[in-house]
């Protein structure tokens, strides 16, 4: 009964850790969002890019959908069209364009130690045609932009289909891969434009539809899933104990018949474990 216990035991301890672990999964969404929406009220507005992370240094996950800022200038000849993105229940393309950065709020310090000006991924928009991207051009000149910083993306490995006389197409926005076209270094994320000075053309005049703030993936709310299993495990932990209970409340009756049989002078009942002879013969 002791080893039983203590099985019982690390089975209900294991399966409250597993609940535990669900439970954070299924309210990581709202803490985060609330880390974001803290942070952006505290810095009072966009800050500089390179304050958060340095080129070629791992996208802080708590860093994720702040609002930044950087200058430099775009490269129109290497920009690319990331299919099959929506907007407003429409499928179209993001319009992925290089920005060569002159400042990220470090003055250059956050890039010191490497080969030179970074690049930075900015998506400035979306189209619903692969035919609208010819002339969406940049703003030409030293530019400075705004936008929520994302985390890149990995690499598919879905051939993109070409698109002759326009910018070429891809399926992601990797910046593992991208840094074998546009050179290093380069930001281990990209940003999703919300302004830029000067402005480039709206989308009501021709230009790139701007793309909503990006959310937590899934929502800010509660993981519903994550939820269930967490229910899950703690009724797991539950059984687990009772299971024990019950199989030692049977022992203990088990004792006490056996007991009570022998102050009462009659055949002693069989206890757990008694050999029952063979064949139904005595033992």
């Amino acid at each position: 009964m002791l080893v039983a216990l203590l099985v019982a035991l690390a089975v209900a301890a294991g399966c409250v850790q597993l609940g535990i672990w669900q439970w954070h999964r299924a309210t990581e969404r709202a803490a985060a969002a609330a880390r974001v929406a803290e942070a952006d009220a505290a810095s009072s507005g966009p800050v500089g890019l390179g304050t958060l992370v340095a080129p070629q240094a791992p996208m802080p996950g708590d860093d994720v959908g702040r609002a930044v800022w950087v200058t430099g200038t775009f490269d129109d000849d290497a920009q690319l069209l990331v299919a099959g993105r929506a907007l407003d229940g429409a499928v179209g393309y993001l319009v992925l364009t290089p920005l060569r950065v002159t400042d990220d709020g470090t003055g250059g310090a956050s890039w010191a130690g490497l080969s030179g000006a970074p690049v930075l991924p900015v998506v400035r928009g979306w189209v619903a045609s692969p035919d609208d991207a010819p002339g969406l051009a940049a703003p030409h000149g030293e530019v400075r932009v705004t936008g929520w910083v994302q985390a890149g993306e990995s690499v598919s490995g879905e051939v993109a289909p070409a698109n002759p006389g326009g910018p070429p197409l891809t399926h992601d926005i990797a910046t593992s891969a991208l840094v074998n076209d546009w050179g290093g270094p380069i930001w281990d994320g990209y940003l999703v434009l919300t302004a830029s000075d000067p402005a480039q053309v709206d989308a009501a005049s021709g230009g790139p539809a701007l793309v909503p703030r990006p959310q937590v993936e899934g929502g800010s709310g509660l993981n519903l899933q994550s939820l269930f299993y967490a229910l899950e495990w703690t009724i797991f932990a539950v059984f687990a104990l009772a299971f024990y209970v019950r199989l030692a409340r049977d022992e203990v009756r088990s004792e006490r018949a056996v007991l009570a049989a022998g102050a009462a002078g009659g055949p002693r009942p069989r206890r757990r474990g008694d050999d029952p002879g063979i064949a139904g013969l005595p033992g």
